[in-house]
Order: C-alpha cells, then structure tokens, then sequence
C-alpha cells in the first residue's frame, strides 16, 4: 500500500482544516488505517484510528475536536481537525496498521506510512 497525504497548510487556532490520506491498492479495505503527528522538537504521536468497517479511535488531546474517516470505494481516508489549536502545529501522517485491532496506537504497528503534510496553527 502506497500512501499520499495532503490538505495541510496554515489556519488560524480556532479554525478548521481537512486532511486527506489517497492509498493505491486493492487490499486498502482490510487495513486499520491512522494519523499520526510529530511537532517541533517532539517525538511522533498517535492522533486516530479508524478500522475497515469505520470504527474509530482518538487521543485524549484531540477527542471532541478531530474526526477521523474513510471512504474504501475511493480508497480515502480523512481527518477533519476542528477547533485547532497551536498545539496541533505538526507534520501530521497517514499510516496503514498490520493489526486488525483498531485502537492500536503504536508506531511499530503500522507498516505503510504517508509521507506527511505540515499542519501550521496561528494564533
């Protein structure tokens, strides 16, 4: 599975931003699929997951405000990050997890990675 990330930029804290995750593969419907983020200076965190049949999974830091999606016929995936905060500022990345268990947020567990988009938050 091939991941492409996209839909970062700059926004204002408060405002909203849609990232997309395009996947090449036929195998894309049977992957756990995340976003993860890594800010300046800090290691990468996971953000969400969601499983193949639409599932879904956050931090606490993002709980209420990002929602995690996909679309398997388009082989898409989404997140739409509300209410942002400085603290979003990121490079954020999709990933496609081997485990078929949804919640999992370990790096080790995802095996396909995007190549990330910057994600900038001006208060």
């Amino acid at each position: 599975v091939q991941l492409q990330a996209s839909g970062g930029g700059l926004v204002q804290a408060g405002g909203s931003l849609r990232l997309s995750c395009a996947a090449s593969g036929r195998t894309f419907s049977n992957y756990v699929m995340g976003w993860f983020r890594q800010a300046p200076g800090k290691e990468r965190e996971f953000v969400a997951g969601v499983s193949s049949g639409g599932r879904t999974y956050y931090a606490d830091s993002v709980k209420g405000g990002f929602t995690i999606s996909r679309d398997n016929a388009k082989n898409m995936v989404y997140l739409q990050m509300n209410r942002v905060k400085s603290e979003d500022t990121a490079v954020y990345y999709c990933a496609a997890s081997s485990s078929s268990w949804y919640r999992s947020t370990k790096e080790s567990e995802y095996v396909y990675w995007g190549q990330g988009t910057l994600v900038t938050v001006s208060s």
